[in-house]
C-alpha cells in the first residue's frame, strides 16, 4: 500500500512577551482553507444550537463555571502575553464568566403582539441569523471576546473568533475551556496574521462581522462587509474628556480620575484621555495627578506590587512616543514621565503633560497609552466646546460637587455613555454604543442580544372572525 504524503506543516508566528520584548510562545498561522473548513463547521453547528434555548442557557451557564474554574491559569497567561497585572487580569477573567451568566438569562428573548385595528393576530418573534464572526483588540481580549460570543451565542449563533496577533494565546486556551462546556464547533478560536481577518470579514457564510479596533481598520471591515450585505457592528475607540467643574474637590477625585486614566496602562478605549480643569485649579489638578504618575509602582504585570504593566507592543509603544515627543516639540512640559523607560520591554514611564497646544496629535487623537494630557479652560461653554471638538464619542465624564450642576454639563456632551463623578464604569446590563467615528451598532445588555437576532413577523386571523352585521 503506497504511503499518504504528510499534508504541510502547520505555520506559527511568534508572540512576545511585553516585559520583555522577547517571544516566549508560538500560535498557529492558520491558512485561509482552514479558515474556510471551520467557518463551515459553524454553519452545520447552528441548526442544533438555535434548536434548544434552554439548553443554550445551560450551556452557558456551565461555560461560566468552567471560566472561573480555569480563571488562575487564564489570567496568568493572559498577564503574560498582554502585560497587565495579575489582579487586572483576573477581573478580566471574572467579567468574561459574569458575561456569560447574564446572556444565559437570555436565551428566550420576548415576543411582541402587534396591536392595530385589523381582524389579525400579528406577532414579531425573534430568530437567529447564523454563524458570526467576531474579531478583537489586545487590550481587554477575552472581555471583549465575551462581549461578543455571550450575547451571539445566547440569541442561538454560533461564532468564530479571532483574537489579535499580539495576544492569541489567552483567548485560545479560553476556546479550549469553553468547549468543554458547549457542543463541538458552536464556538472556534482562530488565529493568524493578516489576511485572515480580512478573509473571515468578507466570508460568504458569516451573516455578522462584530469588531473592535482602530477607526482605519473598522472602516476595511465594514467595506469586506459589503459584497455580501453582512450586518456589521464596529467600536472602533475613543478619545475620552473629562471636564472638572470649579466646585470640584481635586483630592478627593484625584485617586478615581488617575486610575480612569491608566488603568491597564492607558490601553482602554474608553479611558480619560484628556482632562479639562479650570484656570483657577489647573495647576493644582496637575499637580495631583503628577505625584500619582511619579509614584506609581511600574513593572511586568506577573510580578506582585505592581500596578502598571508595560505597553502591549512595540508599534504601540512606537505610537505614544512620537505623539508625547510631538507635543514636547510643540512646547508642552511633561510634569510626569515623558520617556520610555530604560529597561527591557516595552515600559513608558506614566506621563502627565501640561501646556499642551490644544490642535496637538495627543489631544485630538486617541494615544491609548500611558499619557494623560491636562488642559485649562475659562469658561465651561469653552470646555463642553473643546470636550466636543474631536472625531470621536465614545464616553465622557463631568466632576464636580454639585452633582445636578455636573448632569445639566453631562447632557451637553456628545458622546455615548456620560459619568459623573466616576468613568468608564459599566453595567453588564446597559447598552454601549458610540458616535461619531466611534463606532456604529450597540453592544451591552437586551441590546446586544438583539442585534444577535433578525425580527420574524407571523399573521394569521384571529380565532374568532366579527361577526356578521344582522339584516335590518
Amino acid at each position: 500500500m503506497a504511503r499518504r504524503a504528510p499534508g504541510p506543516t502547520p505555520r506559527h508566528f511568534a508572540v512576545i512577551d511585553p516585559a520583555t520584548g522577547e517571544a516566549f510562545e508560538e500560535a498557529p498561522d492558520q491558512r485561509p482553507e482552514e479558515l474556510d473548513a471551520i467557518v463551515e463547521r459553524a454553519r452545520l453547528a447552528w441548526a442544533g444550537w438555535r434548536a434548544d434555548p434552554d439548553a443554550r442557557a445551560d450551556a452557558l451557564r456551565a461555560a461560566a463555571d468552567a471560566v472561573e474554574t480555569a480563571e488562575d491559569v487564564l489570567a496568568r497567561l493572559l498577564s503574560r502575553e498582554q502585560g497587565k497585572p495579575l489582579t487586572e487580569s483576573g477581573a478580566e477573567i471574572a467579567r468574561t464568566a459574569a458575561r456569560l451568566r447574564y446572556f444565559a438569562g437570555l436565551t428566550h428573548p420576548r415576543n411582541r403582539p402587534i396591536r392595530d385595528d385589523r381582524p389579525m393576530r400579528s406577532e414579531v418573534r425573534w430568530r437567529s441569523i447564523g454563524p458570526v464572526a467576531a474579531i478583537v483588540p489586545w487590550n481587554f481580549p477575552l472581555q471583549l471576546a465575551a462581549a461578543k460570543f455571550a450575547p451571539a451565542l445566547a440569541a442561538g449563533n454560533t461564532m468564530v473568533l479571532k483574537p489579535s496577533p499580539f495576544t492569541p494565546l489567552a483567548t485560545r486556551l479560553l476556546g479550549s475551556v469553553l468547549a468543554a462546556a458547549l457542543p463541538r464547533d458552536v464556538l472556534r478560536v482562530v488565529t493568524g496574521r493578516e489576511p485572515l481577518g480580512a478573509r473571515l470579514a468578507s466570508h460568504p457564510c458569516i451573516r455578522h462581522v462584530t469588531f473592535t479596533g482602530s477607526v482605519a481598520t473598522g472602516r476595511s471591515v465594514a467595506a469586506s462587509t459589503a459584497g455580501s450585505l453582512t450586518r456589521v457592528t464596529l467600536e472602533l475607540g475613543g478619545n475620552d474628556a473629562a471636564v472638572l467643574l470649579d466646585d470640584v474637590d481635586v483630592d478627593r477625585i484625584a485617586d478615581q480620575l488617575f486610575w480612569a486614566a491608566f488603568r491597564n496602562c492607558g490601553q482602554v478605549c474608553m479611558a480619560v484621555k484628556r482632562v479639562y480643569a479650570p484656570t483657577r485649579l489647573y495647576a493644582k489638578v496637575v499637580e495631583a495627578l503628577a505625584q500619582r504618575a511619579s509614584t506609581v509602582t511600574v513593572g511586568p504585570g506577573s510580578e506582585p506590587g505592581t500596578q502598571l504593566g508595560p505597553v502591549n507592543n512595540a508599534p504601540q509603544l512606537a505610537r505614544v512616543e512620537d505623539l508625547v515627543g510631538q507635543a514636547l516639540a510643540a512646547g508642552a512640559r511633561a510634569a510626569a514621565g515623558g520617556q520610555r523607560l530604560q529597561r527591557p520591554g516595552y515600559f513608558f514611564a506614566p506621563t502627565i503633560l501640561t501646556d499642551v497646544p490644544p490642535d496637538s496629535p495627543v489631544v485630538t487623537d486617541e494615544q491609548f497609552g500611558p499619557v494623560l494630557p491636562v488642559l485649562p479652560y475659562r469658561t465651561l461653554d469653552e470646555a463642553v466646546e473643546a470636550a466636543n471638538g474631536t472625531r470621536f464619542g465614545l464616553g465622557g465624564s463631568v466632576w464636580g460637587t454639585d452633582l445636578d450642576r455636573a448632569e445639566a454639563v453631562a447632557e451637553r456632551l456628545e458622546c455615548g455613555t456620560a459619568w459623573i463623578n466616576h468613568h468608564a464604569e459599566l453595567s453588564l446590563a446597559q447598552p454601549f454604543a458610540g458616535i461619531k467615528d466611534s463606532g456604529l451598532g450597540v453592544a451591552g445588555g437586551p441590546w446586544g442580544l438583539y442585534g444577535n437576532l433578525r425580527p420574524f413577523v407571523v399573521h394569521r386571523p384571529c380565532d374568532r372572525p366579527p361577526a356578521e352585521e344582522a339584516p335590518r
